[in-house]
């Protein structure tokens, strides 16, 4: 959510970062609704002013028996009250309008951030490792996970449809060990701290991480009003809101193991073989929230901390700075990470590590406070991918692959599926 005080004060700058992303200038209605809502506003403050001395004057018009005068001052009185309603009204109304349209305005990209239309715009910043060179051709996971008898796609569709997954035996294990290794380096090396939330929420919870309104086709909800939570960043962002925190106590720092629940509205034909793009996934996720001047170094140590995951998987990767074009709406800046998949030959996205500045903090009014102080401001939040769980183990068994089917298990997870050193 935007400031419209801000709008007010720098139009202009407000077009700018919008026509970064591709969009036309939107201050002009904007500044029009609030100015009726701000002139409804001062229309009902002169009202009820002149109601209340109307009112003093008819105590002293009657002290002073003044009958007709009393009457009088009574009758505009009463004629003020419909006024004032009235005003009330017109202001609600026009707070109301303001309101939803900068709900489905995008958040302004950070100045870093370059432009750009699409994907093809994007930056890469860093990578790590090389590519293992196969001496066979490599197979998509979905390949191998059928040849195995681990991964079975007819009967998960038989049971839910398309975009569904049974996992069993040692490849369900090491998705269950990919989330809890995963937990384990974020809690003990990087300091998060676990939460196990609800995967239902409110319509407020998903309009203060900007899903709603704008992206409830994206979304799966129940019959009597809850939302499958896409990521556990909207339950783990909404722990701040409404709240007013202590600022030498941050950043708060969360790291959740969810599933996940998206419709994949607008995805047909992409991605249908295999488990890239499911309606149901699972994903360890990390939220920050911090004040203004934290908020750009927790970005970076945020995605060094998904990015550490993939260095103890031993899995390439490369990192890419999201054009205006490719971010997304919450977002003010954003990194992807892309891991290597020798069955596709190419880099996918695996995480996603994104400072969305105080843009969600408006919509859910989560601010912090300098000791001494009795003003509050709004904090910023974060998220990312800590990582997508099933892209990890995509990953793993393509680039771990040997040429009869058989999957080595990374050292980094044998712990966590009894020194089980390979699958086949």
């Amino acid at each position: 959510m935007h400031d419209i005080k801000a709008i007010r004060d720098e139009p202009s700058v407000f077009d700018a970062g919008l026509a970064r992303r591709g969009l036309d200038p939107a201050s002009g209605p904007l500044l029009a609704i609030d100015q009726s809502r701000r002139e409804a506003q001062m229309r009902r403050d002169q009202l009820l002013a002149r109601r209340n001395a109307a009112s003093k004057d008819v105590g002293q018009a009657k002290s002073q028996k003044r009958d007709a005068d009393a009457q009088a001052l009574m009758a505009e009185v009463a004629r003020l009250k419909d006024e004032i309603a009235a005003a009330e009204a017109a202001e609600t109304d026009a707070a109301r309008r303001l309101d939803d349209a900068l709900a489905v305005i995008p958040n302004i990209p950070a100045a870093d951030v370059p432009d750009g239309a699409d994907e093809t715009g994007n930056r890469e910043v860093r990578r790590w490792g090389a590519p293992r060179a196969f001496g066979f051709a490599p197979r998509e996971h979905y390949q191998l996970g059928e040849a195995l008898g681990l991964m079975d796609f007819e009967r998960a569709s038989r049971l839910s449809g398309a975009r569904f997954t049974v996992l069993k035996g040692a490849l369900a294990r090491m998705e269950r060990a990919l989330a809890q290794f995963m937990l384990d380096l974020h809690t003990q090396t990087f300091g998060y701290i676990e939460v196990s939330p609800p995967m239902l929420v409110r319509d407020q919870a998903a309009f203060g991480t900007g899903n709603l309104p704008k992206f409830s086709d994206d979304l799966f909800r129940t019959s009597n009003g809850y939302w499958l939570i896409p990521t556990a960043e909207v339950p783990l962002t909404n722990l701040a809101a409404g709240e007013i925190i202590d600022e030498p106590g941050l950043p708060h720092r969360y790291t959740a193991h969810s599933a996940c629940f998206r419709s994949e509205a607008g995805a047909a034909g992409r991605d249908t073989r295999g488990m890239l793009r499911q309606h149901q996934f699972y994903k360890v996720e990390l939220v920050s929230v911090t004040t203004p001047e934290q908020s750009e170094a927790e970005h970076e140590r945020m995605t060094a901390a998904a990015e550490e995951v993939l260095k103890r998987l031993e899995l390439p990767y490369r990192v890419m700075l999201l054009c205006t074009g490719d971010m997304g709406f919450a977002s003010r800046k954003t990194y992807d990470i892309e891991v290597w998949l020798p069955g596709q030959n190419a880099y996918r996205e695996i995480s996603s590590c994104s400072n969305c500045g105080d843009f969600q903090a408006r919509r859910m009014n989560a601010r912090c406070r300098k000791p001494g102080e009795k003003g509050a401001r709004f904090v910023h939040t974060l998220n990312g991918s800590g990582i997508a769980v099933g892209r990890a183990l995509i990953a793993v068994l393509e680039n771990n692959q040997d040429e009869d089917g058989r999957i080595t298990v990374p050292n980094a997870l044998r712990p966590y599926m009894n020194g089980l050193e390979t699958i086949g």
